[in-house]
């Protein structure tokens, strides 16, 4: 892909671009438990690992920089399923097979991390170790993983 700038103004709407990845280990799903912090997008909930791309980044490039400032680790094997737009994000998604433990991970960002079933994530919600209550997947991260569930069913 092309480098793109990660802001596009259209009226009186930005819209930004984010890069985010569904990481798969034996039929089992990597997500985040966002900070809680109020001044973040989808504070304290669950999500993807990912983030907002750097003026002129491409998305390729943006999804393996987030990946490694965030968990340390990168899959060499990083695939495009698809983008998700709204009115203010577009988000490419990618995915790719986790061939490494958790244990190998350093979750630099965020509260938490754990690998969901394929009925949680349709569930829609977990508890978290950390938090000590359940809590939801972001309904934009949801509706990408239902997508890539339905398409996907097998995989890693």
């Amino acid at each position: 892909m092309k480098p793109i700038a990660n802001i596009f103004t259209k009226g009186s709407t930005t819209q930004i671009s984010v890069a985010v990845a569904i990481l798969v280990q034996k039929g089992q799903y990597l997500l985040q438990l966002r900070d809680e912090i109020p001044t973040i997008v989808y504070p304290g909930v669950w999500g993807l690992f990912g983030g907002h791309l750097e003026n002129g980044e491409t998305p390729e490039a943006g999804i393996e920089r987030e990946l490694w400032e965030e968990i340390g680790y990168c899959p060499s094997d990083l695939t495009l399923f698809g983008c998700y737009g709204d009115i203010r994000v577009l988000r490419y998604v990618f995915h790719g097979c986790l061939d490494v433990p958790l244990t190998a991970l350093s979750l630099q960002e965020g509260w938490d991390m754990q690998l969901w079933g394929v009925d949680e994530i349709f569930k829609g919600e977990r508890l978290s170790d950390c938090s000590g209550d359940c809590r939801p997947i972001a309904q934009p991260h949801r509706t990408i993983l239902n997508d890539f569930l339905r398409i996907y069913p097998q995989n890693c």
